[in-house]
């Protein structure tokens, strides 16, 4: 039994002072970690300062019942649950029966609610009991950050992500800039293998990260993403793009893509305006009437035989969409009216000797190419060329004029039709204006001129006329409006069907699909001298519905400039519509006194239309103030109060 003693004395003294710290040492890491505490990422503005992407604080609360005093516990438990039933729904007797069952089970981390707001969580420490703090109270707030789109789910696929999906749009291609530095907090191993904070305070705070600005303008965003998918729904397509491009800046105004899901719904699906390379069809024909024009080979006026609207070259078919043809027309009428067999017989005539020539021209308007886009994902272009024996035949020039057998984004063609806008200055499409730090501009990005002179002066001047009269008297005459002006171009191409085998093992596939179809349309806006332009591009609409450019894309285009005319000032636009009317200042007045008996209490305006409350609002006499964009969902005056003139009003907008 000595012997036995004086074993454990020493066993004793080994453990406790000879290895003593290893085994502290020990413990301590069993028990006790640090636990990063993630920065808030930098935020996502738009060019007008609307958020676009943010951090949110998100809190999971928890409770450590054993370190509340019994008779503390009993005497506001009642009054605590009473806080936690009217905050987040449930029957008081609920969490008063939960809050007594972690007792009596000696529950140390208790969970009340997860992702609870900022606000709630600094409304829940005043809760009895929880304000009694970490160690009396056992109140336990783990915070965390989440990433959240004040404007929803447009243009997500722009403002990107930089999450487990990977890095995709602007967060992504600036991850590093906004990443902030993260902070550190010390937590203690309990029973049940959790992990609670060791006090309510970080040893180390987070610094945010950096903010970027965009090119975004929120209002133009929201016109074109719902004209974009007003019209994806009446034809049922697959799925479609829309850009909209300050002409003088490159800078992105709006962008929006958007693809269909399996029941019939449509999100941002991919990025397919800066990804998505494919066939454009008769949009690339101005390439082609402005290659010829530059080089002098034809004039405007240049006639050429469109026949009877159906031509053969090496036994494949090339005709018009109209029967019959059009006939002896000039080169302009080819161009607005979109005739293949004519553009198709202008250049077999003058380059099929040189097609070098030709595909050099492409080059010079940036079709050869990627544009280089400061985020990621965009599509490679395809020009074949002569030297390329196995994509080059006998008619790929032929085709090449007329959009086939070439491969381009929606974003190079809508560089190129830029810059017939702006003076023949080609500049690179952006979608960031700034890099912020602490409301300080750590870097500006400023307008990149690609090429500053794509063709002559002549030629720019003679195009743009053509491309005003397809609207005017062309393909796209349908979304003419005399009230402002607009010029484009429409295309529609034929999808091409790759070969692929089948479950079978069978090849399928290889040929033009006569079912499946994409429509475009490319322009700007006002014609004379233009502040937008704009590309509407739409895949695989229903064809029992309509599949032309003309009937599918370019209505969203003119959505698009109609609404941008009314809603942004453009200084070089002039309104000619004038009130002449004697019936029509009648009825105005007449509607100004209705308005002021009708409303003598403040109206409901939740659920209306923003830009219809802000105008009814005003037009009864109050001042409005708001912010966001779509319909109403607040307002700071009652439905029912007494109506004062001059008073103002606030809007919250979904």
């Amino acid at each position: 039994m000595t012997l036995f003693l004086l074993a454990i004395v020493f066993r004793v003294v080994n453990i406790q002072y000879i290895q003593g710290e290893k085994y502290k040492q020990l413990s301590t890491e069993l028990t006790i970690k640090q636990d990063t505490i993630y920065a808030n990422k930098g935020n996502v503005y738009a060019a007008d300062g609307n958020l676009l992407a943010t951090s949110m604080s998100k809190y999971t609360i928890r409770m450590d019942v054993v370190a509340v005093d019994t008779n503390v516990f009993e005497k506001n438990i009642a009054a605590l649950s009473k806080e936690l039933s009217s905050m987040f729904g449930k029957p008081v007797s609920y969490y008063e029966n939960k809050l007594r069952r972690a007792k009596s089970r000696k529950n140390r981390y208790l969970l009340i609610a997860r992702n609870v707001g900022y606000n709630d969580y600094l409304k829940m420490k005043t809760f009895p009991i929880f304000n009694l703090g970490v160690y009396r109270g056992g109140f336990i707030a783990e915070h965390k950050t989440v990433r959240e789109h004040p404007i929803g789910k447009i243009a997500e696929r722009t403002i990107g992500y930089d999450d487990f999906r990977g890095e995709a749009g602007i967060e992504g291609a600036f991850a590093d800039f906004m990443q902030g530095e993260n902070g550190l907090r010390w937590k203690q191993k309990i029973a049940k293998n959790q992990w609670k904070p060791i006090s309510d305070v970080n040893e180390k705070e987070p610094v945010d990260g950096h903010d970027v600005i965009t090119t975004i303008d929120v209002n133009i965003q929201d016109i074109t993403h719902h004209a974009l998918l007003k019209q994806l729904e009446i034809f049922e397509a697959d799925h479609g793009c829309a850009v909209v491009m300050e002409t003088a800046t490159g800078e992105i105004k709006a962008i929006s893509n958007l693809g269909r899901t399996s029941k019939g719904k449509y999100y941002e699906k991919r990025n397919y305006a800066v990804w998505e390379s494919h066939e454009p069809g008769s949009t690339f024909k101005l390439a082609s009437l402005m290659a010829a024009l530059d080089d002098k080979v034809i004039d405007t006026s240049t006639v050429v035989d469109t026949e009877k609207g159906k031509i053969y070259i090496h036994n494949r078919k090339i005709e018009d969409s109209h029967r019959g043809g059009y006939g002896k027309i000039s080169a302009a009428r080819v161009f607005e009216v979109s005739s293949n067999v004519g553009i198709v017989k202008l250049m077999k005539e003058h380059y099929d000797e040189n097609p070098e020539k030709f595909i050099s021209k492409l080059e010079k308007y940036g079709f050869t190419k990627p544009v280089g886009f400061q985020i990621k994902g965009e599509g490679k272009p395809f020009i074949p060329t002569p030297d390329n024996k196995s994509r080059w035949n006998k008619i790929s020039l032929e085709w090449m004029s007329w959009g086939y057998g070439v491969s381009v984004t929606p974003m190079q063609t809508l560089m190129f039709y830029n810059a017939v806008a702006n003076n023949g200055v080609m500049v690179k499409p952006r979608f960031v204006k700034e890099l912020r730090k602490q409301d300080k501009a750590e870097k500006v990005f400023k307008t990149e001129v690609v090429n500053p002179k794509i063709a002559s002066e002549e030629t720019l001047k003679k195009v743009r006329k053509v491309m005003e009269n397809v609207v005017v008297k062309g393909t796209a005459e349908n979304i003419y409006s005399p009230n402002f002006s607009m010029a484009g171009k429409t295309g529609t191409a034929k999808k091409f069907i790759p070969r692929t085998k089948n479950k079978d093992g069978e090849w399928v596939g290889g040929y033009y699909s006569t079912e499946r179809y994409v429509a475009s349309f490319a322009g700007f806006f006002p014609a004379e001298k233009p502040k937008y332009s704009c590309i509407v591009v739409i895949h695989d609409p229903d064809k029992k519905k309509g599949y032309y450019g003309a009937t599918v894309a370019a209505p969203v285009f003119k959505e698009i400039a109609q609404k941008i005319y009314t809603t942004t000032p453009i200084d070089n636009q002039s309104v000619k519509d004038k009130t002449e009317f004697a019936a029509i200042d009648k009825d105005y007045k007449n509607y100004d006194k209705k308005l002021s008996k009708e409303y003598s209490l403040i109206p409901n305006v939740e659920g209306m239309n923003g830009m219809d409350a802000v105008s009814l609002l005003e037009n009864i006499g109050l001042k409005v103030e708001f912010s966001g964009v779509g319909k109403v969902n607040y307002q700071s005056l009652k439905k029912g109060e007494k109506l004062v003139k001059g008073k103002t009003i606030v809007l919250k907008l979904s």
